[in-house]
C-alpha cells in the first residue's frame, strides 16, 4: 500500500497516504487492546474473533452502536482529542451490559473533514484505551475523509460493539419484584449526553472554555471532556455475585426514559432524590440554563450513570463489589409513573 496513490483523488481532496500514515500511527494503540480470541490484527476487510465458548449452554451475541455527539464540538474547540474515544467505547458497552453480557470486540469509524494522521492516531488513542477499560478488543474501523461535506476540522466518531452471554443469564425485565432495591453507581460527570443543551447553556462557541471554575477545580471546557464511565468490570463482578435483575444505563432520556426499560408492566421504581450524588456541573447546568429540576433528571446523569434493580438480600454483597455505589430507592407497584423522584 506504500507505492498507492491517486493525484486525481488527492486533488478532489482526499489524501490516500494521509489514510496509510494513520494507520501506522495508531498501530501501537490498538496493540493494547489485544486479548484471547483476537485473529487478525488491523488492516483487512473484516476484524477476526473467535470468542471462547467454553462452559456456555447456548451462547447469545449481544451488539451495541453509538456514537459521542456533539460533546466532540468541545474538543474539537479545545484541541483534545484523546478522551472522546472513550466515550464513544463507554456508550456501546454499558448499554451490552445491560444485558448481562461481557464485551468482546469493538469497531471504530470516524468521518473527518481533512484527514490528519495525528488527530486520527489521538482519536483512536481513546478508543484503545476505552476497549482496555472494558476488557474487549479493538478489531477494526474505518476512517473516512470527507471534503466539502464537512468542515476540514470537523469529524464524527461513532462504533459499536460485540459482546457475549449465555442465553440463561439474560436479565429478563420480568425477574424484577416489588421490593427490589435501586442501586446507583457514580457518573464521572455529564458523560456523552444532553450537549445539544449543554453547549447552549454555556455558549460554548463563544465563551472561554479554558477558564477555571472554583466550583469544579478545572477549566469548563476540561469537566466537559471527563470521559464516560466504563462499567464493564465491576458489573461482571456483581453478576458473578448475583442478585441483579436488572440494569439501566443513564444516558440521553436521563432517570425517566432509561430506568423503565428494566421494569416490567405494574411496576416502578420510587427515587429517593436526596440520595443521588448531584455533581457540581449539573448545579452549574440547572442554574445558568434556569432548567427545570424535572427536564434534568429527564436529560442527564445527575452523578448516576447506572442504575441496578437488585435482590434486597444480595444488596449487601453487591455493595462490596460495585465501587461507590448508592442505595437510590426501592420497587413499588404502580401503574402511574414509572419513575418518582421525591
Amino acid at each position: 500500500m506504500e507505492h498507492s496513490h491517486s493525484a486525481s483523488y488527492a486533488a478532489a481532496g482526499v489524501d490516500i497516504e494521509a489514510g496509510y500514515e494513520g494507520v501506522r500511527l495508531m498501530k501501537p494503540y490498538v496493540q493494547r487492546t489485544v486479548i484471547p480470541g483476537v485473529v487478525s490484527g488491523i488492516g483487512g476487510f473484516g476484524g477476526l474473533f473467535a470468542p471462547d465458548l467454553a462452559g456456555m449452554k447456548e451462547p447469545v451475541l449481544v451488539s451495541g452502536t453509538d456514537g459521542v455527539g456533539t460533546k466532540q464540538r468541545i474538543a474539537q474547540l479545545m484541541g483534545i482529542h484523546g478522551t472522546v474515544g472513550i466515550d464513544c467505547v463507554a456508550m456501546c458497552v454499558n448499554d451490552i451490559i445491560c444485558c448481562g453480557a461481557k464485551p468482546l470486540f469493538f469497531l471504530d469509524y470516524i468521518a473527518i473533514g481533512k484527514n490528519d494522521p495525528v488527530k486520527v492516531a489521538e482519536l483512536v488513542s481513546g478508543v484503545a484505551e476505552g476497549c482496555v477499560q472494558a476488557g474487549c478488543a479493538l478489531i477494526g474501523g474505518e476512517t473516512a475523509e470527507h471534503p466539502g461535506t464537512m468542515q476540514p476540522d470537523d469529524y464524527d466518531l461513532a462504533g459499536f460493539s460485540v459482546g457475549l452471554v449465555d442465553r440463561e443469564k439474560i436479565l429478563d425485565p420480568n425477574s424484577v419484584k416489588e421490593g427490589d432495591i435501586l442501586i446507583g453507581l457514580p457518573s464521572s460527570g455529564v458523560h456523552s449526553n444532553g450537549f445539544s443543551l449543554v453547549r447552549k447553556v454555556f455558549d460554548v462557541e463563544h465563551c472561554d472554555l479554558e477558564r477555571v471554575v472554583p466550583e469544579l477545580g478545572m477549566p469548563l471546557g476540561q469537566a466537559l471532556l471527563t470521559p464516560t464511565r466504563i462499567y464493564v468490570k465491576p458489573v461482571l463482578a456483581a453478576l458473578e455475585a448475583g442478585g441483579i435483575h436488572g440494569i439501566s444505563h443513564i444516558t440521553g432520556g436521563g432517570f425517566y426514559e432509561n430506568i423503565p426499560r428494566c421494569l416490567p408492566e405494574g411496576l416502578s421504581v420510587r427515587v429517593e432524590k436526596a440520595a443521588v450524588p448531584v455533581l457540581p456541573v449539573f448545579r452549574m447546568i440547572q442554574e445558568a440554563g434556569k432548567v427545570p429540576e424535572r427536564d434534568m433528571f429527564n436529560t442527564f446523569n445527575m452523578g448516576i450513570g447506572l442504575s441496578i434493580v437488585a435482590d434486597p438480600a444480595r444488596v449487601d454483597a453487591l455493595l462490596e463489589v460495585l465501587p461507590g455505589a448508592v442505595i437510590l430507592g426501592d420497587v413499588v407497584r404502580s401503574d402511574d409513573e414509572k419513575v418518582v423522584i421525591s
